[in-house]
């Protein structure tokens, strides 16, 4: 294997004129060749030149090689007028170095350069800065050409008249002066340059100002490189060994409708009426009825119609609640024709892109963009200060809007957003009347509404049949039932209104832990066990379990090492029934959720999907033909979702079936007021007769609830 060659043996000269050498072959190539970093501090910059280094900056590359530049723009009077009038100084100053890049580009021998150069930058190995005089209430040109090429021993400093431009380089005079750090004559001035350019890069030099310049260039230097040609970058292999390609850049940023989309008419209606609320509203629509390529269509015809009328560009902020609906959204956007940045988890990932789409935008040279975030990430102090910078159009999009009302997540939603879009089959908060108004006075009223009714009679949703299964509290559990439902009683006399039964306050938490009873009934296992059993031999079916464990196993006297729900129906359904089964819980990472879906999809793998409220928001199920309710709250949202789960349409598929697990007192329960019995019953029975209106079986339905309803009065319901 051959020793990589090194500066200290390149045996550079003292200095390079051009009267008497070559400024390229004599010492940038043999320097680059020689180098793993190289730092540039020049009063120009130009892409151009690096078609001139040729296989130089290729063999830098390939080893990984970080390149640094610090230029400075060259203002003209429009520019000067602007600052005068109080424009941004960073955005005058950004127009006009992409603006000395666009003259670079009219010459031919700068697209080599360019994919060069979107390769560096796209793979993070170079960084580009602006610098500028400020002193005394003037703004001045930087003007100084310093640089410096490190390998992992030594260094090479060098200042001179050169430009890093291809006429600084090739057409005009020029001279430099190079200081080798192992020569003892230059040792000293070495070190001494490769400070200044550090004090520079790190913006501590007096009378100038230095800003990061990389993320704002980045799409014009892609838009330049299609222009010439160069799009097709070669590949080169990082350090860490992987292969990164500079992918392809949009054509605009714009969202563009696709042309093989078929969008439906209810869809189309439901723009239409957006459009004619001043672009606002919320849109309830089912689970399954296309929510997402709905709120996309719009954004694509918003778009368009601001380029047409006002030629302004549009930035979109979708907002969901889990990170595996960003990767959804992301890929629904791709289908119209952008790549979205995915703005959640690490803010490595992502700050970077979304702070140089931001600046595209404000210098005019992205006509679009769209950001896709989680609600965690989207209420943090880190997203919100980059969406403030924005000034132009803003598009929010909430995707199960619900979700936003919360207290901790309404007061980030931003009042520059003109257009305003909210998703959900159930928009209005359970039990918050507080963040509902909130909601609605932010994103407006409801605008369309397509319930699971119409979806099914227009073939957007499948039918279904519905069977309620009845189950009795303990002993044990009907006692706990009614003294948690007193201290609710006095809780709820004590306040004017419940602010939010979701959060952590004392209201909340008692109506969790009343849910939480019925939800972990233990009667509820050996009837899933008899309802499984009769569909043993079925393929796609969903099993829904309480969360957490027992509210019993957690008291004084509780028994700690309980098996949770859905591990015990696990064991139940895959150990003793046989049944190929995979729990599907939050702890599942996005790969093994991706994976055990695609199992469950094929219908020769996986049985049963067990799950708690991961498949409750967004997740596509469309093959599950069964549903086992055997935890579902009295709260709308929650068995309205799980509904939507089983019903989305799939090939082969025309029914489904809902069996729901309906808790009830034990009758001549003692330790329940009579009241409180009839006021359980009708809380389960509020459920039952939403899912018994739609179901194929009404009748059946209602005759298996007869006995109930007539016990507790309940006819009305």
């Amino acid at each position: 294997m051959a020793t990589r060659r090194t500066l200290r043996v390149t045996h550079l000269d003292s200095d390079y004129r051009s009267d008497r050498s070559d400024l390229v072959e004599g010492f940038y190539i043999p320097a680059l060749a020689a180098s793993t970093h190289y730092d540039r501090a020049v009063g120009y910059f130009s892409a151009s030149v690096l078609a001139v280094l040729g296989h130089g900056l290729n063999d830098f590359a390939s080893r990984g090689g970080q390149l640094r530049v610090v230029a400075s723009p060259q203002i003209n009077q429009e520019d000067v007028a602007q600052i005068q009038a109080g424009y941004a100084l960073r955005a005058v100053l950004e127009r006009a170095a992409l603006r000395d890049l666009e003259v670079a580009c009219q010459d031919p021998r700068a697209a080599r350069g360019l994919g060069k150069l979107g390769l560096l930058v796209a793979d993070g190995r170079l960084d580009i800065k602006l610098a500028y005089i400020c002193a005394e209430n003037r703004i001045g040109m930087y003007h100084e050409k310093i640089g410096v090429f490190r390998d992992e021993h030594d260094l090479v400093a060098f200042k001179g008249s050169a430009n890093e431009t291809l006429p600084g380089l090739v057409g005009n005079f020029e001279s430099i002066e190079v200081f080798r750090s192992w020569h003892p004559a230059d040792s000293e001035r070495a070190v001494r340059i490769n400070r200044d350019f550090e004090e520079l890069w790190a913006d501590r030099t007096p009378l100038l100002r230095v800003f990061a310049f990389t993320d704002a260039a980045r799409p014009f230097i892609e838009e330049c490189a299609r222009r010439t040609g160069t799009t097709d970058v070669p590949q080169v292999p990082p350090i860490d060994g992987t292969v990164i390609t500079l992918p392809r850049p949009d054509t605009d940023g714009m969202l563009t409708i696709p042309a093989d989309l078929q969008v439906r008419d209810y869809q189309k209606q439901a723009v239409q009426r957006w459009f004619a609320h001043g672009f606002r509203g919320l849109l309830r629509m089912a689970t399954g009825t296309g929510k997402t390529l709905t709120a996309l269509s719009a954004a694509a015809q918003l778009a368009k119609r601001l380029k047409q009328e006002v030629d302004l560009p549009l930035l979109t902020v979708i907002v969901v609640p889990y990170q595996h609906l960003v990767d959804q959204w992301a890929q629904d956007v791709e289908r119209f024709g952008i790549t979205a940045i995915r703005a959640y988890e690490s803010t490595d990932s992502w700050y970077r892109r979304v702070s140089y789409l931001l600046d595209a935008l404000a210098l005019g040279t992205a006509r679009g963009g769209v950001i896709v975030t989680t609600n965690s990430t989207f209420g943090r102090d880190v997203l919100q200060p980059l969406l403030a910078r924005h000034r132009g159009h803003l598009m929010l999009i909430g995707d199960e809007v619900h979700n936003l009302g919360a207290r901790q997540l309404r007061g980030h939603l931003p009042d520059s957003a003109a257009y305003r879009l909210g998703l959900s089959a159930t928009p209005e908060r359970w039990f918050d009347d507080v963040g509902s108004a909130a909601l609605q006075e932010y994103f407006g009223e409801v605008v369309f509404e397509m319930g699971i009714g119409d979806a099914i009679k227009g073939g957007a949703l499948c039918r279904y049949t519905y069977t309620p299964v009845l189950v009795e509290l303990d002993a044990e559990e009907t006692e706990l039932y009614g003294q948690v439902t007193e201290k609710i009683a006095r809780t709820l006399a004590t306040q004017q209104f419940a602010d939010d039964a979701e959060d952590e306050s004392p209201l909340g938490r008692l109506l969790r832990k009343r849910a939480n009873i019925l939800g972990h009934a233990r009667a509820k296992l050996p009837a899933l066990r008899r309802e499984i059993s009769k569909r043993e031999h079925d393929w796609f079916q969903l099993l829904y379990c309480a969360e957490g464990r027992h509210p019993l196993a957690d008291g004084i006297n509780g028994d700690l090492d309980e098996p949770t729900q859905l591990d015990q129906a696990l064991h139940m359904v895959g150990q003793e029934l046989r049944m190929p089964a995979a729990k599907y819980v939050s702890e599942t990472s996005r790969e093994q959720r991706r994976a055990i879906l695609r199992r469950f999809s094929t219908g020769d793998d996986l049985q049963v999907l067990l799950s708690m409220r991961c498949l409750d928001e967004g997740v596509d199920v469309p093959a599950a033909r069964t549903a086992y309710l055997v935890a579902s709250s009295s709260n709308p949202r929650q068995f309205i979702q799980r509904r939507g789960r089983v019903l989305r349409r799939a090939p082969g598929k025309d029914f489904a079936d809902i069996i729901d697990f309906i808790v009830v007192p034990p009758e001549g329960a003692e330790d329940l007021h009579r009241e409180t019995e009839r006021r359980m019953v009708a809380r389960e029975l509020s459920r039952v007769a939403e899912f018994a209106r739609l179901a194929e079986n009404e009748a059946a339905t209602l005759d298996i609830l007869r006995p109930l309803r007539q016990r507790y009065g309940l006819f009305e319901i």
